[in-house]
């Protein structure tokens, strides 16, 4: 379904997925952007520099320190945090625009980010996507043959800590192996439900009853 045949008109949600490295929610993401046009993904600023075949506006913004600390100072960024001496966050202008416009907006942030939304936007949507054990995420960490021992360890340490948000959350997506497309219906399904909720169309009854020309 895409925006203009919602027709209630309205605003789009805004959905923040979150989950441990090796979840695989960049690629649960792909297959829900790629299936419904009324998905859009909020791409992030950084302060870091692009990496060989990195596109600005497509990967990141790429912007200065001294500019991202302007946003900062603006209230242009809705949530950030510092990873490696860089900078890293979401423009209001990335959300605001596009669920007016109908669209639900995706941002894949971790779970400080995720909090610092829900604070700004309390009817933000927060989704947690997990494999269905730790030793799943283990295997997969260990099955992607990039990652250094002290690298997988970290990020399992990391795994551990983010669960300790788990209640924050409104919704688990399981990504069992080989069930991507099944994650994705998930995804569509909790959000088309989310979108009709009463309290999210508080004008529905004044249309009901407003006679038709």
């Amino acid at each position: 379904m895409t925006p203009e045949e919602n027709d209630m008109e309205q605003k789009g949600l805004l959905i923040v997925i979150s989950g441990p490295s090796g979840a695989g929610k960049g690629t649960v993401l792909a297959e829900v952007l790629g299936r419904d046009a009324a998905f859009c993904y909020s791409v992030s600023a950084t302060t870091r520099s692009p990496r060989e075949g990195e596109v600005d506006g497509v990967n990141y913004h790429f912007v200065s320190k001294e500019t991202f600390e302007r946003y900062i100072e603006e209230g242009a960024v809705v949530e950030y945090t510092r990873y490696s001496g860089n900078y890293y966050g979401t423009l209001r202008s990335e959300i605001e625009g596009k669920c007016e416009a109908g669209f639900n907006v995706v941002l894949e942030i971790e779970v400080d980010g995720a909090s610092q939304i829900k604070k700004r936007f309390p009817d933000a949507v927060l989704v947690m996507i997990l494999p269905p054990d730790f030793a799943t995420l283990e295997r997969r960490l260990r099955n992607r043959g990039t990652n250094s021992e002290e690298d997988i360890v970290r990020r399992l340490e990391r795994a551990r800590e983010e669960m300790r948000f788990f209640g924050m959350y409104d919704y688990l997506i399981v990504n069992r192996d080989g069930a991507v497309a099944d994650a994705a219906d998930q995804l569509i399904a909790l959000v088309g439900a989310e979108r009709m909720r009463t309290s999210r169309c508080p004008g529905f009854p004044d249309e009901f009853f407003k006679e038709k020309n």
